[in-house]
């Protein structure tokens, strides 16, 4: 499998760190999940893909709902979590091992593309969305729920990145909702829902510990919440609670379909 410098970062630091995405990660929490496929239309039975998956938390619950699922990531130790998290719960899936910019699946295989919490790791979020639209079959969907940063923002959207990028090497990039629809329109996928939300995060010493930041960058960070810029602190709440610093993620929520008659399409 051949890897560009920013996928080598995530297939390294996933591999590293999948032990922490177990059953006590936040993103155990699949409720943002149910109410995104509530919102979609899918036939029975449907095939999914789940780009990125991480611990598996958003294709098991698709199988668990009788989806034929398949889990894909490009960290192995990551697919390995998944797996023995499936068989605890007597779940069948598949896994497979690529990066989300290079998909090995024939055109049309998918009645549902997800990834959740992992696109701002991509090297290429426009390749993603490529691949999804032509791995998805006419009248299928895309699912993108992962942190952003409001439209228009970029005082709040560069701090952010240097706050991530530190704290995790293999983060590349934040989009914003418009972004995100420009490049599904661009792909022939029709954006029909992008809603950012605010999600409360645990603390900062909690992020830090997920991604095992350096010492060094720990206290880099801690500058940087400390010295925050006014449009920072409006958009992600930085506060202090009970010694520990908070704040608030922007998450979005991505639904994106694939018109049914080719004329739907954008030229």
């Amino acid at each position: 499998m051949s890897l560009d410098p920013v996928q080598s970062a995530a297939a390294e630091q996933f591999g590293r760190q999948s032990h922490r995405y177990g059953k006590a990660h936040i993103l155990a929490d699949v409720s943002d999940v149910i109410a995104a496929l509530n919102r979609i239309n899918l036939p029975s039975p449907a095939r999914v893909l789940d780009v990125a998956t991480g611990a598996g938390h958003t294709g098991l619950h698709c199988a668990s709902l009788g989806r034929d699922v398949t889990c894909a990531d490009i960290a192995q130790p990551m697919l390995d979590r998944v797996n023995e998290a499936a068989q605890e719960r007597g779940i069948k899936i598949v896994t497979r091992l690529h990066p989300a910019e290079s998909m090995p699946y024939p055109d049309a295989t998918y009645d549902l593309v997800t990834s959740r919490v992992a696109p701002h790791h991509f090297s290429s979020p426009e390749s993603f969305v490529q691949e999804a639209a032509r791995v998805l079959k006419r009248g299928g969907y895309l699912l993108v729920i992962d942190g952003s940063i409001e439209d228009g923002d970029a005082v709040a959207e560069e701090w952010s990145h240097r706050v991530e990028t530190l704290r995790d090497p293999s983060h590349h990039r934040f989009l914003s909702p418009a972004k995100w629809s420009a490049l599904c329109s661009a792909a022939g996928l029709q954006p029909q829902h992008a809603v950012l939300e605010p999600l409360k995060m645990p603390d900062l010493e909690w992020y830090f510990d997920t991604a095992n930041t350096s010492p060094v960058n720990r206290e880099a960070i801690l500058e940087l919440v400390r010295n925050a810029p006014v449009e920072a602190q409006r958009q992600f709440n930085i506060s202090e609670e009970n010694g520990k610093i908070t704040w608030w993620w922007r998450r979005l929520t991505l639904i994106a379909a694939k018109p049914i008659d080719l004329r739907q399409s954008p030229p």
